[in-house]
């Protein structure tokens, strides 16, 4: 008996001594008040650490959750700084910056009805608070905004859309929501390097995040990168089975594609009948994919004067350089339709428009003697149309039907060279370079 009685007390004796109710709390407060000091001096890492201790000792008590909260919200974790908000005024419902912290939360990421009632809560309990007064106003204009962005959504009005959001998100930042919304309306409005930026930003936080990779993806469809739009559409289809966007805009990308490529078959086996029916039912797959259709619309114009049908290719080039002013094989091709039906005038126009998209640009395509002489001789004829047509008493005799050459006017020497410096104002000792039939590019000394 004695012998148990002593290994029971060499037993106890080695049990761990707890501290006290009081003494948990003196090292609690201790932690907080490091806490304190570091959060001063905006070591923000360590003040959390520290804050972290003092719930430890003691996970009862709201302001060690309301601190580690404001900690957290400085750190721009406002997902954790809502829940240590929520559990400070589950612990002590009148504790009134715990509110203010929970609504602030709530506020950062988008949900601004939750944070009404958190301001709403704060201000039952001091109805005099400045700082719940202001915040309160802050999120019902945060409901504004949003309320407008999704009526002009509707109406296609991207940039206002754009202009609500960045107003929201000055309250809001850590709303991914707002931020794709804004993401989304940039890629329609045809802004992709910033589209891509927000959406790269928030993929960098949540790669899994399906709207992320849909409006990355849109951006890549909207650049006619079709394949690699598909590749981001399918994955955001394996996050959200349901992203009914990515969706539609998955099989729109997959139709492009296909109705394009099989148009581009039928030219090239000059099957040019059903090329064009092609290249007409990929133009109504989608009217938003503006850079895409320019090409579409440029293809359909090429089958067109291939038809002869050079009215009509003129039409589609021109309905290509709309939606696209910068697309050198519209003008070029067009130039060309005017050229075959002595639209000379309006050729150069457009020739014109090549040279100063162009004229910084060393584009040499390395085409045969024999093709450059026959396309400096095309411009030529386009030099001589309009030197008759700019100027009236020549315009008149030329189309009253005299030649031009009995007086003295004949166009032997004409140098194309000569003409484009002179009407271009370029730089001298540039060349022309052809890169296929009916095709100029300018090569410039």
């Amino acid at each position: 008996m004695a012998a148990t009685a002593e290994c029971d007390v060499v037993m106890a004796a080695t049990e761990p001594e707890l501290p006290d109710e009081e003494g948990a709390k003196r090292e609690a407060e201790s932690f907080k008040e490091q806490g304190n000091a570091y959060y001063a001096k905006k070591d923000y890492n360590e003040a959390y650490n520290y804050y972290t201790k003092a719930i430890d000792m003691c996970p009862k008590n709201a302001s060690y959750y309301g601190n580690r909260a404001a900690t957290l919200m400085m750190l721009g974790r406002f997902r954790e700084a809502l829940g240590d908000a929520q559990q400070s005024v589950r612990l002590d419902d009148s504790f009134v910056r715990g509110h203010l912290r929970e609504g602030k939360c709530h506020l950062s990421l988008g949900n601004a009805m939750a944070a009404c009632r958190s301001f709403q809560r704060a201000l039952e309990l001091d109805h005099k608070n400045a700082q719940a007064q202001q915040e309160f106003k802050n999120a019902n204009a945060v409901i504004e905004y949003e309320k407008i962005a999704e009526t002009d959504f509707e109406k296609r009005d991207f940039r206002k859309v754009v202009f609500c959001m960045d107003r929201a998100l000055e309250f809001a930042p850590a709303c991914h929501r707002f931020k794709i919304l804004k993401a989304e309306c940039l890629a329609m409005l045809g802004r992709y390097p910033e589209a891509q930026s927000v959406a790269s930003d928030i993929l960098r936080m949540d790669s899994t995040n399906a709207d992320a990779l849909y409006v990355r993806g849109l951006c890549l469809y909207y650049e006619d990168c079709i394949e690699k739009a598909v590749q981001f559409f399918v994955q955001a289809l394996r996050m959200a089975p349901d992203h009914e966007k990515a969706c539609v805009a998955c099989r729109n990308a997959k139709a492009l594609k296909a109705k394009k490529e099989d148009g581009n078959k039928a030219f090239k086996e000059g099957n040019y009948k059903l090329a064009y029916e092609l290249y007409t039912e990929a133009l109504g797959i989608d009217p938003n994919n503006i850079k895409t259709n320019a090409k579409l619309y440029c293809n359909r114009g090429t089958v067109n004067s291939k038809l002869r049908k050079l009215d009509d290719a003129i039409e589609d080039c021109t309905s290509a350089v709309k939606l696209d002013d910068t697309y050198i094989k519209a003008y070029l091709r067009r130039a060309q339709c005017y050229m075959d039906t002595e639209q000379y005038e309006e050729a150069v126009r457009d020739y014109e428009k090549v040279y100063q998209t162009e004229k910084t640009k060393d584009r040499h395509s390395g085409a045969s003697a024999e093709v450059q002489k026959e396309e400096e001789k095309k411009f030529k004829e386009v030099g001589e149309a309009f030197t008759i047509l700019s100027d009236p008493k020549k315009k008149t005799r030329y189309d009253s039907g005299q030649d031009l050459d009995e007086e003295g006017m004949n166009m032997g020497d004409f140098d194309a060279n000569n003409i484009f410096k002179a009407f271009f104002g370029g730089p001298g000792g540039f060349s022309f370079e052809a890169s296929g039939p009916g095709n100029f590019f300018f090569q410039f000394g």
